[in-house]
């Protein structure tokens, strides 16, 4: 019998590779968008298209305004660090944390899981990056599965195991790349820039966007995406 999983889709590049690897493994998708009023908003339509192409059994894009609390060059009015290289981006937490967003992704995952009986969330998180969010690391995630068994009533009546599945948490971005490439994702469709150009380009600056083109690069795959500036 086919299993369901929750596959918490951004429309980034390591959304939509969890995604594919979820879809290869035999999984029927769920897929779970969270609109939390986020700077970059072309990455909700990404989602979608994503959605489609992986032929989700459900897709619910979920408005939850982490807007109202800020704290992130990603939800209020700071700036997006531009230029920078990797010993700066590993230097310390980046102003683009978004405080506690995992926790809140993963907990409304978990809700939509347990109400259509999925034992499995996929979560793109990586700990080899290097924008040092604390909630991309193994401690975090293997900390929330032992919540979730005490926070559920499934979990407390012990019907249920959930798993939560961080198959790129290793992964350099280029390994990422490869493994997407290798089950035919187009990464033509994905979104990764913190602050889009006017024009819907990738600004080509920001971290995400840095990583991104090195991602590709380090992989020796072409890279689909369009940026302002190209990235050094």
């Amino acid at each position: 019998m086919t299993k369901a999983a929750v596959v918490l889709l951004s429309g980034g590049l390591d959304s939509a590779t969890c995604a594919a690897i979820a879809k290869a493994e035999g999984y029927d998708i769920y897929a779970l968008t969270i609109n939390y009023n986020q700077r970059n908003r072309i990455e909700l339509n990404s989602a979608r298209k994503l959605a489609d192409v992986f032929g989700a059994k459900g897709h619910v894009e979920l408005p939850v305004n982490l807007s109202a609390f800020g704290g992130s060059a990603l939800t209020a009015d700071i700036a997006v660090p531009k230029g920078r290289n990797e010993d700066e981006m590993a230097d310390e937490i980046p102003i683009t944390y978004v405080p506690a967003r995992n926790t809140v992704f993963l907990s409304l995952a978990l809700g939509w899981a347990e109400v259509i009986g999925a034992e499995d969330i996929f979560i793109g998180v990586n700990a080899l990056d290097y924008s040092g969010y604390p909630d991309c690391r193994p401690d975090f995630i293997r900390a929330f599965e032992a919540m979730a068994m005490q926070a559920t009533k499934r979990g407390v009546e012990g019907t249920w195991k959930l798993t939560v599945h961080t198959p790129l948490i290793e992964k350099t971005k280029a390994d990422t790349i490869k493994t997407g490439v290798a089950l035919g994702l187009d990464y033509g469709l994905t979104w990764s820039c913190y602050d889009p150009t006017p024009e819907g380009l990738h600004c080509g600056q920001c971290d995400a966007c840095k990583l991104r083109r090195r991602g590709f690069a380090d992989a020796g795959v072409p890279d689909p995406t369009r940026y302002a500036c190209e990235p050094v």
